[in-house]
């Protein structure tokens, strides 16, 4: 490919080509057919969303009430260019320099209990993506009360510069699966680095890819 053609924005036809080649055929429909729901754009969110959007998945819905910081860019999928900006909007526009024909819907709220089920009801599946225990809960809760038959895919766990085989995925019930290793946690004073939790995200991302294509 030459430095023209490589510069070129591919049409929607080559861009489903080349996930078709890369996943098959009957992933790549399970995919595009799909909508996610990517509840906190943080260091797991951000990251999940990005992955997910090269996957081809055909919608998401981001949700996230904080904007960008100067704290966020060693793990989170920002740039410094993009201080001061309400995450939601960040990310779709880093998204779609990725996959511009991906479907996305944005909601800058925080997410309560008020609120979630109206933002919630369209997804095939939610990702818990929240870095405070409350809203962890709270959202764990209410999607497995609200949503019984919604698949819920979560974490628990991905702090500090332990071993990152430590990080794992469990199915906790038919439709709730839980990634992270379960024990770590940023109020121990053990930080949080890029690289593990990425994996996490990693897992969660995925886990729900597995969900779609029937694998898991």
């Amino acid at each position: 490919m030459n430095r023209e053609q490589s510069s070129a924005i591919s049409t929607k036809e080559e861009w489903m080509a080349a996930l078709t080649m890369r996943h098959g055929e009957e992933r790549q429909k399970a995919f595009s057919a799909a909508t996610v729901a990517v509840c906190g754009l943080g260091g797991l969110g951000s990251n999940i969303a990005t992955a997910l959007a090269r996957a081809g998945i055909g919608k998401l819905i981001l949700m996230d009430f904080d904007c960008v910081d100067i704290t966020n860019l060693h793990r989170q999928q920002y740039k410094i260019t993009q201080i001061g900006m309400p995450k939601t909007e960040a990310m779709v526009q880093n998204l779609r320099e990725i996959n511009p024909y991906i479907d996305t819907e944005i909601h800058t709220v925080r997410i309560t209990t008020e609120n979630a089920v109206a933002l919630l009801q369209e997804a095939d599946i939610v990702c818990e993506a929240f870095d405070n225990p409350e809203a962890k809960a709270m959202l764990t809760n209410l999607v497995l009360e609200q949503f019984p038959q919604k698949y819920f895919v979560a974490d628990s766990g991905m702090a500090g510069f332990g071993d990152p085989n430590m990080i794992r995925t469990r199915k906790l019930t038919e439709h709730f699966y839980l990634c992270g290793d379960g024990c770590s946690d940023v109020a121990d004073g053990v930080g949080l680095v890029a690289s593990r939790v990425m994996i996490c995200a990693a897992h969660q991302a995925h886990t729900i890819l597995r969900i779609l294509a029937k694998e898991q």
